[in-house]
Formats: C-alpha cells, sequence, structure tokens
C-alpha cells in the first residue's frame, strides 16, 4: 500500500503487485467502489503485468475534498500517478468511472498506452437529471440510500441470488464512500463529453458491454466503440460490474487483448 499527493494537494491510495520486470498494467475504479473491485482480477493479471490499481479520489482510501470534480481532474489523478511511479507507457483498463477516466486518458496522451479496455462506460450523457437526482439522494439519505438501486443496476438477479456475500462486499464499500466524493464524481459523469475526443485515440480499445447493463447500456457502449478507430468489441451476459459478475469471461478475454495476445 502506498500513497502520492497529486498537484492540488489530494492523498490517492494506490497498490502494486506482480514482478518488477513485468509490463504494466492500471486499473481504475467504477463509481462507488474501490480497487478492491479488481480483486478477482489479480491473480490472473499479475502472472502478465506489473499491476497498478488505485482508489479514484473521493472513493476507498483516497482523499475526497468537497465540490465538483471534472473528468480531466480525475484523469490527471492518472498521470501523475504514472509520473510518480516513472512508467511511461501502460495498459490500461477502467470500468464505468474508470472507463470514462480513460477516455479522457486516451485521447489526451495518447502515446501513453499500449492497449486499453473500456468496460461498461459511456462518452455522454444527454439528461443531466439523472445525476442531479443522484447528488439530491444522497444528499438527503446519505450512502445508505443507493444500496438497493445500485444492487439493480451493478448486478443481474441471478447473480444477486447465487452471490449473496459477493454482492454485499460491494455494497459495503458503495455504503463507506465518502458523500462527498460520490457527489463529486457524479458531477464529473454527469458534465462529461468525449463524443468529439474519441477520434484522437491512437492506441487499440477494447469496449466491453454488459447485455444486460442498465447504467450504462449495450447502446452506450457501441457509440463509443463506434467513435474510436479500429475499436472492437466485447459483449458479456452481465450486468454493469462485468468484471466481478463474470470474472471467468474477463480473464479469458480482457487480460489476453490487453497484453497484446487477441
Amino acid at each position: 500500500m502506498a500513497e502520492f499527493t497529486t498537484s492540488d494537494g489530494v492523498e490517492i491510495h494506490y497498490e502494486i503487485e506482480g514482478a518488477p520486470d513485468a509490463p504494466p498494467l492500471l486499473f481504475s475504479n467504477s463509481l462507488g467502489t474501490d480497487l478492491h473491485m479488481w480483486d478477482s482480477q489479480m491473480a490472473a493479471a499479475g502472472r502478465r503485468f506489473r499491476v497498478v490499481r488505485y482508489d479514484q479520489r473521493g472513493h476507498g482510501k483516497s482523499g475526497a475534498p468537497e465540490g465538483a470534480y471534472t473528468m480531466e481532474r480525475l484523469g490527471k489523478d492518472a498521470v501523475e500517478l504514472l509520473d510518480a511511479l516513472e512508467i511511461e507507457r501502460t495498459a490500461y483498463c477502467g470500468i464505468s468511472m474508470g472507463g470514462m477516466t480513460g477516455m479522457w486518458l486516451a485521447s489526451n496522451h495518447p502515446r501513453r498506452f499500449t492497449h486499453a479496455a473500456f468496460c461498461n462506460t459511456a462518452a455522454f450523457y444527454p439528461s443531466k437529471e439523472i445525476w442531479d437526482g443522484r447528488i439530491r439522494t444522497v444528499e438527503g439519505g446519505g450512502m445508505e440510500s443507493l444500496k438497493a438501486p445500485s444492487a439493480d443496476r451493478w448486478f443481474t438477479a441471478g447473480f444477486r441470488e447465487q452471490n449473496p456475500q459477493e454482492v454485499d462486499r460491494l455494497l459495503a464499500t458503495l455504503v463507506a464512500t465518502d458523500p462527498a466524493g460520490y457527489i463529486g464524481c457524479c458531477a464529473a459523469i454527469r458534465d462529461m463529453d468525449f463524443r468529439d475526443k474519441l477520434g484522437l485515440i491512437e492506441s487499440p480499445v477494447l469496449v466491453v458491454i454488459g447485455d444486460h447493463d442498465l447504467a450504462t447500456t449495450p447502446e452506450q457502449g457501441l457509440a463509443v466503440a463506434d467513435h474510436i478507430p479500429g475499436a472492437r468489441v466485447l459483449r458479456m451476459p452481465t450486468a454493469h460490474l462485468s468484471n466481478v459478475e463474470r470474472p471467468d469471461l474477463f480473464e479469458q478475454s480482457v487480460l489476453p487483448y490487453l497484453a497484446g495476445e487477441a
């Protein structure tokens, strides 16, 4: 475990696993989770990569300043982490908000990424009210008020029934998230629009889509892929947290792609 301080004074928590001389891979978490959302991938990823995973600002053990965040700031956190670790180029994998952060990174720093996977994500939300409503929910009822709707968005009914302990683990992370950090990230998602930037991405990109994803729909995922030159699409029979719901498919398909093997 380690921390570094960003240029605007926020401490970012990160962990590194895998062989020091292996090619790097940066994992970036979704809204309302932390770096432990990648626990199921670590054994397989560690055999191929020097894995760096971090808590996005507002999440986990990272700082959670008050106020609205931006995707630019979330992206700069990742760039500054890579700089601090002296990593010039890396593979990247982000889910949901992590995928959005990745779109900012790959369009603004295209030569820093060897391969990227943008999973269960979107480039734009036409309705700002979705996120303003989410912010009001947290302001009025705290993080506990998000448990039931988040469970429905994150996982299919079958997964919830068969894996209650894993669902409870992720929901506990959600409830423990700093409300100020969650609200700040909601504002960043609300205000993002990468539709005109995706054509700037140079690295090979895999867009992972959950066929039952209500948070970032298949249509939104296909729109991301359509705007990135040469992007490939992987559809999975999951809801929003595809890497948690089907770690086997994720290991078999996404990790080889990030390693340049597929």
